[in-house]
């Protein structure tokens, strides 16, 4: 805790914490539409992207959790590209129409994996630095790049904060209540588990949704477009491969065994960085576990009555927070 005390008192100047309620209703189905799909060679990928907004804009790359896809960020782009950003959102490994460009290649989802994908974008993109924006999965890589190349990421907005994991804390038991929350980990720790999320992908992403975010109401269409994603031949193999990663079921690939260690030792981020909590976060609402990890301007912010899918639930505030961050970015 001595630690944590320190850390506070070394960023009074630069953080604050405010918590609001959105003025405007969950929309229960996306108010704009994303552009078309693009393609392109990166890394180990072929990445399905959209691409909005002027070419010369000041860049953002937005990525999305599981079990969501592109779509969640529909509004957030059309919110962004109105205030001139340019707006790239790519399908993580596993969804929608991103394929891996070798059958042999191994189907990872570690945190490590998915980080270098957006890099390997970034420079197929010819992008030196952008804002990272995430939440779920999304959050985490988005941090873990902002933590291994800085000079990559100008700004960073992250959902839930600071998710970087270290392996061996996760093999530490949480109390039960908190255990609770994570059934579908376990579930997908067995065979049964993985052959259960197999044969019925689509009735389980959508009660994730309805568990994750009690009080929106999307419509069935809203699910639907996401729900797409899910059809990818290598969705479920990195789905159950990230879990069982997570909980040291399954080895990483030792390519990325030095950005592990570095990782592990929980890095601080010193770009400017909002972090964002939702009803989701529970107890870690406050951002109290995770405020001493960023070193640069910092702002914590609060969301009541809003899940877990923030850009699609408060879409104005998700942008908002992008928007702020750019502002800062040259207080670096």
């Amino acid at each position: 805790m001595a630690a944590l005390g320190a850390g506070i008192a070394a960023l009074t100047a630069c953080t604050s914490t405010s918590t609001s309620t959105p003025t405007t209703a969950m929309p229960a189905a996306p108010a704009h539409d994303l552009g078309p799909v693009q393609h392109v060679d990166a890394g180990a990928l072929n990445v399905g992207y959209v691409d909005a907004g002027p070419a010369d804009g000041p860049p953002v790359i937005l990525l999305h959790g599981w079990p969501y896809d592109i779509h969640s960020y529909a509004d957030v782009s059309a919110a962004l590209v109105d205030n001139g950003f340019r707006v790239i959102i790519p399908h993580l490994r596993g969804f929608g129409s991103t394929h891996f460009r070798s059958a042999d290649a191994v189907r990872n989802g570690q945190q490590s994996a998915l980080a270098h994908d957006v890099i390997d974008l970034m420079d197929a993109l010819r992008i030196p630095s952008a804002i990272l924006g995430g939440y779920d999965w999304g959050g985490r890589t988005a941090n873990v790049v902002a933590a291994l190349w800085p000079q990559r990421c100008s700004g960073l907005v992250a959902v839930s904060g600071y998710l970087i994991v270290d392996l061996a804390a996760n093999r530490e038991p949480l109390p039960p209540a908190a255990e609770h929350g994570w059934w579908y980990q376990y579930y997908f720790a067995t065979a049964r588990g993985e052959m259960g999320y197999r044969r019925n992908t689509g009735d389980f992403n959508r009660l994730i949704w309805q568990l994750a975010s009690p009080d929106w109401h999307f419509a069935d269409e809203t699910y639907e477009l996401s729900a797409a994603s899910f059809d990818n031949p290598d969705h479920v193999d990195i789905v159950v491969h990230n879990y069982r990663w997570r909980q040291s079921l399954a080895p990483g690939e030792p390519r990325y065994d030095d950005d592990e260690r570095r990782l592990a030792a929980r890095p601080a981020i010193a770009v400017p960085t909002i972090t964002i909590a939702s009803d989701f976060d529970g107890a870690a609402k406050d951002g109290a576990a995770y405020l001493d990890r960023y070193t640069g301007w910092y702002q914590h912010r609060l969301l009541d009555g809003i899940g877990h899918n923030v850009p699609q639930e408060a879409p104005d505030a998700f942008a908002s927070a992008i928007t702020d961050v750019h502002r800062q970015k040259g207080t670096r």
